[in-house]
């Protein structure tokens, strides 16, 4: 019984992420020498943000990203997630910055949006789309929530693979990554890091598949050697 509790957590799914909670935000700042803070701040230039948009931000976690929308620009922001645990320190973070009348954060699955058709200006989706099961299902939920002339912006972690650089940033996500991670949350979900970058498929064909969703794609920008990919779509 606790066998299939164990791997039930460590799937990738909410209540995984529920039981690293606690340690996600500095396990984020070692594991990648504080450079997700820039990947996210790439990834609100990349919106083109106006005042008045209304923003979704899927696989909120502990919403840096929604945050850094929302102090950015006078937008509304929604952050969905499905860990509770994540939610909740999210919303304490979001109250430290007064943020509350902007950023609402909700429970829920990218997969089924509980949102009508049209009803956001940009969608963003930061270290999260590895980690839904129908990649392509979410994708278009994404397409069908987002205004005409909509943008998304997916920010994801990669397995890079060309030169020296690249090799010892890939020793660093498939070694470092999961063994530190383990060590401070004293789970396993940091060792499912490993193997979901490693399943992700490469740039190029994830590329294919936001095209197969009806978005177009506008920009494809590897980082840090490859380590971190920025996509960039619109809605015709």
């Amino acid at each position: 019984m606790n066998v299939e509790i164990e791997t039930k957590k460590a799937d990738g799914s909410g209540s995984m992420f529920d039981t690293i909670a606690p340690r996600y935000d500095l396990l984020n700042r070692i594991n990648s020498f504080g450079l997700d803070r820039g990947w996210r701040r790439r990834t609100v230039e990349a919106l083109q943000l106006l005042p008045g948009h209304r923003v979704l931000d899927l696989a909120t976690g502990t919403a840096d990203l929604a945050i850094e929308l929302a102090e950015k620009l006078e937008v509304e922001v929604v952050g969905l997630d499905p860990s509770v645990e994540m939610l909740a320190i999210g919303r304490q973070k979001v109250a430290k910055v007064g943020l509350q009348a902007r950023v609402n954060l909700v429970e829920g699955d990218a997969q089924t949006l509980q949102f009508p058709d049209g009803h956001f200006d940009r969608v963003t989706i930061a270290f999260g789309i590895r980690n839904v099961p129908d990649r392509l299902k979410a994708l278009k939920e994404i397409e069908r929530v987002l205004k005409r002339g909509g943008r998304l912006a997916v920010l994801e972690l990669s397995e890079p693979k060309q030169g020296l650089l690249g090799k010892l940033a890939q020793l660093h996500v498939s070694t470092v990554v999961p063994t530190v991670g383990a060590l401070l949350s004293g789970g396993d979900a940091y060792r499912y890091l490993r193997s979901s970058i490693a399943a992700f498929p490469p740039a190029e064909e994830f590329k294919k598949m936001i095209e197969a969703a009806g978005l177009n794609v506008q920009l494809v920008e590897p980082m840090t050697f490859g380590a971190c990919h920025l996509y960039v779509a619109q809605k015709s």
